[in-house]
């Protein structure tokens, strides 16, 4: 590793206790209020709790707050589409469903920015370049996330994580922060085209290739 990615990442750690200490602090009475609409409105528990690969692939226990229904066939509530409440459309839009996750950065499971966590069962799907993404913490937001967020494909997005990881600084983090706001201003990209969130991976076409 080169001494400026190290100074990078322990400069990036410092910055995400300071933050994520403040954030969670400062947005207490937001997060009270949206926990009452989450359990009046979508119902308890109010915090979705999944695990998910860290550093290195390691599983962590990723916190936000819920914006799906349960399933419930009988209901017809199965696919995202169904479970997904327009309480949940706003908290996503918003992103204030991410607030409770500044607990994972404060913890050490995550970073500010970073590759987003995603499923476990994906960590089998990667070609040996896509997981090299877990070689950083994951983050709340990243390349691909202001490159596109869900409406970017699969392989696009893999391929800036992996860019991420290689190229990371203090000014690749600086213009990352600035996107995320913007981004969050004009919500875009919250889903990907034609779907109500993000597809499934199923795997890289070139994987084996």
């Amino acid at each position: 590793m080169r001494r400026s990615t190290r100074v990078t990442d322990l400069v990036q750690r410092a910055l995400d206790i300071g933050v994520a200490g403040t954030v969670l602090v400062v947005s207490a009475p937001v997060m009270g209020a949206v926990a009452v609409l989450v359990a009046t409105r979508i119902g308890r528990p109010v915090l979705f709790r999944q695990p998910r690969p860290g550093l290195h692939g390691k599983p962590f226990t990723l916190v936000k707050f819920r914006t799906m229904r349960d399933v419930d066939e009988r209901s017809g509530l199965v696919t995202d589409a169904d479970r997904l409440t327009p309480l949940g459309r706003a908290l996503r839009a918003s992103s204030l469903d991410e607030l409770p996750t500044m607990w994972n950065v404060l913890r050490g499971e995550m970073s500010l920015i970073g590759p987003r966590p995603l499923l476990m069962h994906y960590l089998d799907l990667y070609t040996p370049e896509q997981a090299r993404r877990h070689l950083v913490r994951p983050g709340v937001t990243g390349l691909a996330q202001v490159s596109g967020r869900n409406a970017v494909d699969w392989e696009e997005r893999l391929a800036l994580d992996v860019w991420y990881v290689d190229h990371r600084s203090l000014a690749l983090h600086a213009r990352i922060l600035v996107r995320t706001v913007l981004i969050l201003l004009r919500r875009h990209g919250i889903t990907a085209p034609g779907d109500s969130t993000m597809p499934q991976f199923t795997g890289s076409p070139r994987a084996g290739s």
